[in-house]
C-alpha cells in the first residue's frame, strides 16, 4: 500500500523537503492522470502558441524580409505573443488550482482523491486564482521595485495566500491580509524553506535548459569561435522543440514548488491554530 503522507502537521525543514518529494513519488500516477486531465489542452495550447511566438521571433528579425512584410510580421508577432502570454495565466493558474485542490481531497479524503470534485473546484476557483495572482503580482512586484528587499519580505508570506485561500476557505481579500498573520514571528524560517525549495527547482530547471543553450551556441558558431551572423536570431524547428522541452520542464518543476508550500502552509497552521491536532483529538476512538 501507498505511504499516506499526513500533511495537517508541523515539520521542520528536512521533513519539508523529505515529504515533499515522498507525496510526488507516491502520488505520480493518479496526480498527474488528473493534472494532465484537466491541464491538458490548456498546456498544449501554450506550448503552440510558444512555439509560434519563437518562430515569428525569428523571422521578424531575419534580416531577408521585405518591408512590405515588415507591418504583417509586427502584427502577428504581437497578436501571437498576447495569446502566449494570456495561455501561460491561465495554464499556470490552472495548474497551481489542480495541485492544491487535488492535495485539499487527499487530505480530506485519507488519500483518496475524488477527481470529479477536485475538477469542479478548480473550474469553480478560477477567477478567484486570477484575482489573487494579480493582487499578489502587483505587491510584490512594486515591492521588488524598491531595492528588492520589500519584494522579498512580501513574497515569503504573500506565496502562501493561494493555500489559505483553498484550504482555510478565505475569499481574497482574507487570504491575503491573513497571510501576514500567519507568517508572523515564522518569517525566516519561512523564507528558509522557500529559498531552499527554490535553489532544487531552479538547478533542476538549468539541466533542461542546457540542451537548447548548446544547441543555439553551436548554431550560431560560438562554440567554433566563427559567430554566424545570419543564424544569430532566426528560429528552427529543432531550436523551438528544445525550447518547448525546456519551457514544458520548467512548468512542471513549479510543481515541487507548489506542495512545498501547501506542507508549509500546514506547519505554520499548526503551529498557530492546531487544526490537525483537535481533528486527531476529536477522531479517537473512531473506527474505519
Amino acid at each position: 500500500m501507498k505511504q499516506y503522507i499526513e500533511f495537517k502537521k508541523q515539520r521542520d525543514l528536512g521533513e519539508i523537503l523529505s515529504d515533499t518529494f515522498a507525496f510526488l513519488r507516491n502520488e505520480f500516477k493518479p496526480f498527474f492522470t488528473t493534472f494532465f486531465k484537466i491541464i491538458g489542452p490548456y498546456l498544449v495550447v501554450m506550448l503552440i502558441c510558444y512555439g509560434l511566438y519563437m518562430y515569428k521571433v525569428g523571422d521578424f528579425f531575419n534580416f531577408s524580409i521585405t518591408s512590405s512584410n515588415e507591418v504583417v510580421n509586427v502584427f502577428l508577432l504581437f497578436a501571437i505573443g498576447a495569446a502566449f502570454v494570456l495561455s501561460i495565466i491561465a495554464t499556470y493558474v490552472l495548474a497551481q488550482s489542480t495541485t492544491l485542490h487535488y492535495i485539499k481531497s487527499y487530505s480530506n479524503n485519507n488519500g483518496n482523491v475524488v477527481f470529479d470534485t477536485v475538477k469542479k473546484e478548480v473550474y469553480a476557483s478560477f477567477w478567484s486564482f486570477i484575482g489573487l495572482g494579480i493582487l499578489v503580482g502587483l505587491c510584490v512586484g512594486v515591492g521588488f521595485m524598491f531595492c528588492i528587499i520589500p519584494g522579498v519580505y512580501l513574497y515569503v508570506p504573500l506565496v502562501l495566500s493561494f493555500s489559505i485561500m483553498v484550504f482555510s476557505q478565505k475569499n481574497v481579500s482574507d487570504a491575503f491580509s491573513y497571510s501576514f498573520n500567519l507568517v508572523k514571528d515564522h518569517w525566516w524560517n519561512t523564507f528558509a524553506a522557500l529559498f531552499v525549495v527554490g535553489i532544487i527547482v531552479y538547478v533542476a530547471s538549468l539541466a533542461f535548459a542546457i540542451p537548447a543553450t548548446i544547441y543555439n551556441y553551436a548554431k550560431m558558431g560560438i562554440l567554433s569561435g566563427e559567430i554566424d551572423a545570419e543564424n544569430f536570431t532566426t528560429a528552427d524547428p529543432i531550436s523551438i522543440l528544445l525550447g518547448s522541452i525546456s519551457t514544458l520542464a520548467q512548468f512542471l518543476l513549479n510543481i515541487i514548488t507548489m506542495v512545498a508550500s501547501v506542507l508549509i502552509y500546514f506547519d505554520l497552521n499548526e503551529k498557530k491554530n492546531f487544526t490537525g491536532t483537535y481533528e486527531r483529538i476529536k477522531n479517537l476512538g473512531g473506527t474505519e
